[in-house]
């Protein structure tokens, strides 16, 4: 069995790609996003994935694979205003290239979805979602 994480997994905080994008707004004094902002990323916090895990291991057929999506995609554009907000930074439209080799990434729409992970697996996330967790950000 196989289980497709999300490129920010999180808890309490910035974590995956959000997290590279915090740091990067540390260091340059911006909360930025790339292009419109309007590319979707999804998300899933630590905990409901590890919950997954289990219900995976305990009753998926073998050579199957789930999303571990609860987000399905939240806008780059409102990951970045809730960082700006939590370190007292503006937020603004940056270069791709200000992220280095993650710039293409951060710039690609990334909509994901655990429909049919929790159609049969019957996995509900409960914990925060990515936006909700990120207002533990500390300055």
């Amino acid at each position: 069995m196989a289980v497709r994480m999300p490129r920010t997994v999180h808890n309490q905080g910035p974590g995956g790609f959000a997290g590279l994008l915090t740091e990067a707004a540390r260091r340059s004094g911006v909360a930025g996003y790339p292009g419109a902002g309007t590319q979707r990323w999804p998300a899933v916090h630590a905990l409901d994935a590890a919950v997954l895990f289990r219900l995976v291991l305990e009753s998926a057929p073998a050579g199957t694979t789930w999303h571990a999506v609860a987000d399905e995609g939240d806008a780059v554009r409102d990951i970045a205003t809730v960082i700006g907000r939590r370190l007292g930074l503006p937020v603004a439209q940056v270069r791709q290239e200000t992220f280095g080799p993650f710039g293409p990434i951060f710039a690609m729409d990334q909509p994901a979805s655990s429909r049919h992970t929790r159609d049969v697996l019957g996995w509900r996330p409960t914990r925060p979602s990515l936006l909700a967790d990120l207002e533990n950000i500390e300055a």
